[in-house]
Order: structure tokens, then C-alpha cells, then sequence
């Protein structure tokens, strides 16, 4: 009890002390993570959009497919990235395994069904009350799309924010790709497993300290937009 006691407290000293290490793996978490954020959002919100104003023959199988998607297991998405990027794989001349960029893209992979999902749920609403005045004023396909994604946009905000909170939390498929190495691709996931391993309980403790209230933030920003938006509809 008093060796966890105080890991607690040099996790507190180490946080409260700005650690070069802790901030090293913290703002490169944080990097990966929005980045792949940013690139998934980009890639999710047009096909949630297309999903909530076309109707075409496979519609309803192509959105169960996406909500199906959503629980896509991390470490397959890893092992698929993983073959896709190495030396043998049609993208290994790139050499981007065991680089930031993989697992960027692994992420992105894992959180665009997760968006786009979200996001359509929103959409579909939005275009149900937006449907006859589109149409009546003769808008084009594109411009439809535009229109409920700008009108949604704090809803689509939410989507994001769900996004980042199920990829700053992955470790499965970032340690495939990613390979834990340090000062290059260890992130708080990763390097949380390193230590917890090698019996360094303070970082570990103070990295699992960041990572939670990345997540608490995260579920208060959602919790405050959805909370707006109801009062704003009302």
C-alpha cells in the first residue's frame, strides 16, 4: 500500500512539475490524435452528409455496414494497416511504418465510422425539417449536403469530440503500427503499458492521470454542446 501510495504521489509531483518526458508523450498524443481528428472529420461528415440527402439502391445496407463498423476491433484495424505499410506491402516503398504517419492512419481508420455515424443520426433530422424547402428551391445535391452540415455543425462538433475520445484512449492497433518507440511513436496509451511492465508506477500513474482528464474534458464538452443544443431547439 505505501509503495502505491507513493506513486500517487510522484505522479503528482512529476504532473504538477511539467516532467519533459510527460509533456514529450502527452503533446504527441495529442498530435496524433487531432490530426487523425481533423482527417477522419473531413473524410466522415461528407458521407454522413450524401447518406442523409440521397436515397440510392444500397443505402440501408452501406449505412449498417458504417454503425457495424463502429466495433471494428483496433487490432485488426492495426494488422491491416500494418500489412498495407510494410516492405512487402503495396505502400511499404513509403516507408511509414513505425512512424506517426501510420498511426495516423490507423486511427482515422478505427474513428470514421464512429463520426460519420454520429454525425448521420443528426443529419437525418436536420434534413427531415430541411427537405421541402431544398427542394423547392431547386438546390443542387452539393448544396444540400452544405446546407445541414453548417446547420449541424454543433452537432457534427459532438461527433468529433466522440471521435477524439475513443482515439486518444486506443493502444491495440497505435502499438501494431506504431511500435512504442521513444521520442518517435510512444504515446500515453503506449507508454502507459511500457511502465506499468517495468514496475515504473509514477509515470505510469501520472500518464494515466493526463489520459483521464483528457477523457473527463471530453465528456464535458459533449455533455455541454448536447445540453446547448436541446436548450437551443426549445
Amino acid at each position: 500500500m505505501s509503495d502505491i501510495w507513493q506513486g500517487l504521489v510522484q505522479a503528482v509531483i512529476l504532473i504538477v512539475s511539467f516532467d519533459p518526458d510527460l509533456v514529450e508523450i502527452t503533446l504527441r498524443s495529442l498530435h496524433v490524435t487531432v490530426s487523425a481528428l481533423v482527417i477522419a472529420s473531413l473524410i466522415a461528415f461528407p458521407i454522413a452528409g450524401l447518406l442523409s440527402v440521397r436515397r440510392f439502391r444500397m443505402r440501408r445496407t452501406t449505412i449498417a455496414v458504417m454503425n457495424a463498423l463502429m466495433g471494428l476491433p483496433p487490432v485488426v484495424v492495426g494488422l491491416f494497416v500494418y500489412l498495407l505499410l510494410s516492405r512487402s506491402g503495396p505502400l511499404g516503398v513509403f516507408g511509414l511504418l513505425f512512424t506517426p504517419t501510420a498511426m495516423i492512419i490507423a486511427q482515422v481508420i478505427i474513428i470514421v465510422p464512429l463520426i460519420a455515424s454520429i454525425a448521420h443520426q443528426s443529419l437525418r433530422e436536420i434534413w427531415s425539417d430541411y427537405h421541402d424547402l431544398l427542394l423547392s428551391l431547386n438546390t443542387t445535391q452539393s448544396q444540400r449536403v452544405r446546407a445541414i452540415l453548417w446547420d449541424s455543425r454543433r452537432a457534427l462538433l459532438t461527433a468529433s469530440l466522440a471521435g477524439f475520445g475513443r482515439a486518444i484512449g486506443e493502444v491495440g492497433a497505435i502499438m501494431i503500427v506504431g511500435g512504442n518507440i521513444d521520442h518517435t511513436t510512444r504515446v500515453l496509451t503506449t507508454a502507459i503499458a511500457l511502465e506499468t511492465s517495468k514496475g515504473e508506477l509514477a509515470l505510469a500513474l501520472a500518464l494515466g492521470f493526463v489520459l483521464i482528464g483528457m477523457a473527463i474534458a471530453v465528456n464535458l464538452a459533449i455533455h455541454r454542446l448536447t445540453q446547448t443544443e436541446t436548450e437551443g431547439r426549445w
